[in-house]
C-alpha cells in the first residue's frame, strides 16, 4: 500500500467484448462496499505505462494483449479502507490475444500471497444503473 501523501501512478486496461468490460473486484471492508475496476497496476520507475500495462496483465492473469491503444489520464482522488489514495491512471483500450479469456465467467488471481482477487465479465449497464460501483466513476466517459 501506499505511504502517506503518495502520489501513484497506474496503468488500468479497459477491455471490451460487445456490451461488458473485463474488471476485477475489490471490497473496501470500512465502506462495507464491494466495487469494480479495471486491472492492471502500478508503473514502476523508468517503465513506461504501456510497458507496465503488459506486465501487470501478465503478472496477475497471465494474458497477453494486443490492439493497445492510449485513452488518456484520469487523476483520482478516493478513500479506501479509511485511507486517502491519489492515482494517476494511464487508461488504455485493449483486447486479449487469447480468445478464451472471452469465454471466461471469472477467475481468481493474486496479487500478493495474502491478497486474492477475482475478475470476471460484467455488463455495464449494470454498472449505469448502479447496481453495481465502478471506479473511478469517469470511467463512464470511456465506455
Amino acid at each position: 500500500m501506499n505511504k502517506a501523501g503518495e502520489i501513484r501512478v497506474i496503468a488500468l486496461g479497459l477491455i471490451r467484448d460487445g456490451e461488458r468490460i473485463f474488471v476485477s473486484e475489490g471490497y473496501d471492508p470500512v465502506k462495507q462496499e464491494t466495487f469494480y475496476r479495471a486491472l492492471g497496476g502500478g508503473v514502476d520507475f523508468g517503465e513506461t505505462s504501456h510497458a507496465a500495462l503488459e506486465r501487470e496483465f501478465q503478472e496477475e492473469i497471465q494474458a497477453d494483449l494486443t490492439n493497445i491503444k492510449y485513452l488518456g489520464c484520469i487523476e483520482n482522488l478516493f478513500t479506501f479502507n479509511g485511507r486517502q489514495g491519489h492515482e494517476i491512471i494511464q487508461l488504455y483500450q485493449c483486447d486479449f490475444v487469447d480468445s478464451k479469456f472471452y469465454q471466461l465467467e471469472s477467475l481468481i488471481f493474486s496479487e500478493s500471497q495474502t491478497h486474492k482477487h477475482k475478475a470476471l465479465w460484467m455488463d455495464i449497464s449494470s454498472f449505469k444503473s448502479g447496481k453495481f460501483k465502478l471506479v473511478p466513476e469517469v470511467f463512464f466517459e470511456y465506455l
